[in-house]
């Protein structure tokens, strides 16, 4: 069996501090995906970039020094790794990662946040369509792949705490709702609700109004996998017992081919 695990850090630097290597080994994954690591790789202690047993992958942002980014830690080595999909105004954020293994494609990826205005909700929108039409021929080619990350939206109402008073903010909006319905209607899989369809579980809470405590949160992180890959599929689960982000991680766990 291989396990992942994906995970917005809010900061790999910031993590660090707070125990990251050490949660790492304890959750033992063949793969971890991070979002949001804040940081290009030289910046980061030799500890984080050089873990046991780990090849590590980094992708930082090339607009700004300190956003976005993403990361992959992985026992196995990929056959091949990529950083974006060839599109230069999603690649240069350094949201994308993009890494082939021997039986499934993986994608690591920070979807954008679309709360800072307009222009960032349409990137946003424009970006989940460049990413689906890519998804969408990978599998007409009858490709195995499995998406993770921060997708940025709640699809339904039972994945946030409360639906009705964010219908018009953007994370719950009915256009971003609607590509989430298209991703699925793909034939993706979004593999957390094939084992739970319990309201109250949530990847993300504010960090401001302390809504980790009273369990005010958002399912916004995600474990896709094509149709062909769901008989492989034994576990998703979200590891909220883990902190040190206003995420927590989600895991994925497969059998081998």
């Amino acid at each position: 069996m291989q396990k992942l695990i994906s995970w917005n850090v809010n900061g790999l630097r910031a993590i660090g501090r707070k125990g990251f290597v050490e949660m790492l080994q304890e959750m033992d994954p063949d793969i971890m995906c991070l979002q949001e690591i804040k940081a290009e790789q030289e910046q980061l202690p030799k500890k984080i970039q050089n873990i046991e047993n780990y090849h590590a992958y980094f992708n930082s942002s090339r607009t700004r020094r300190g956003y976005s980014g993403t990361a992959i830690y992985t026992k196995t080595e990929p056959i091949s790794i990529e950083y974006g999909l060839g599109e230069e105004r999603f690649d240069a954020e350094g949201r994308i990662q993009f890494a082939e293994y021997d039986s499934f494609y993986l994608y690591n990826i920070y979807y954008p946040n679309g709360q800072s205005g307009d222009p960032r909700l349409q990137y946003k929108l424009e970006f989940y369509d460049y990413f689906l039409e890519h998804a969408k021929s990978m599998m007409a080619d009858g490709k195995s792949i499995i998406v993770c990350g921060d997708v940025n939206t709640a699809h339904k109402a039972i994945d946030l705490a409360r639906p009705k008073e964010n219908v018009k903010n953007s994370g719950f909006l009915p256009e971003e709702r609607a590509w989430l319905d298209r991703f699925v209607e793909s034939g993706l899989i979004d593999t957390f609700r094939v084992f739970n369809q319990e309201p109250d579980n949530y990847s993300y809470w504010d960090y401001k109004t302390r809504a980790r405590e009273r369990n005010v949160g958002w399912r916004i992180d995600y474990f896709y996998v094509s149709e062909n890959l769901r008989p492989r599929v034994v576990d998703a689960a979200i590891l909220n017992q883990y902190y040190g982000s206003d995420h927590c991680p989600i895991s994925l766990t497969i059998l081998d081919d």
